[in-house]
């Protein structure tokens, strides 16, 4: 059976998006195809995020991962905005989901980990539909 892709969408694809792409790969990898896309590109992932993920996960997001724009991944099946609010990306389709989640960059680690237990929980849900 072919699997589903997921995309995570957000502007910057730099932190959330990025976040929900590497949970998605380590918490389901073997259901979805995962990916993380938005309309501009950063030079790099968060560093926060970067820093947090392999705390608590083990998960270097740089080894594998890269900000990039929508027409660099597949046309996905699933589309999950990360939380844009009204300025969110156009991807040709409708989102099947907004996750509305605020953005935690420049915050605490405290706020960076609670935005990333929040996606880890959305994932696990999504993934036991």
């Amino acid at each position: 059976m072919k699997k589903k892709k997921v995309a995570f969408i957000c502007i910057h694809n730099s932190c959330r998006s990025q976040v929900a792409e590497a949970l998605g790969k380590y918490l389901a990898g073997d259901k979805f195809d995962f990916y993380s896309a938005g309309t501009e590109k950063k030079t790099q992932i968060n560093q926060d995020a970067v820093r947090l993920m392999k705390e608590i996960y083990g998960i270097d997001m740089e080894k594998s991962q890269f900000s990039k724009t929508i027409d660099q991944i597949p046309k996905p099946d699933i589309a999950i905005s990360m939380g844009c609010g009204v300025s969110c990306p156009f991807i040709k389709r409708g989102f099947d989901e907004d996750w509305g989640l605020e953005d935690p960059t420049g915050q605490s680690d405290a706020c960076f980990i609670e935005v990333i237990r929040k996606i880890e929980d959305r994932i696990r849900k999504l993934t036991a539909r």
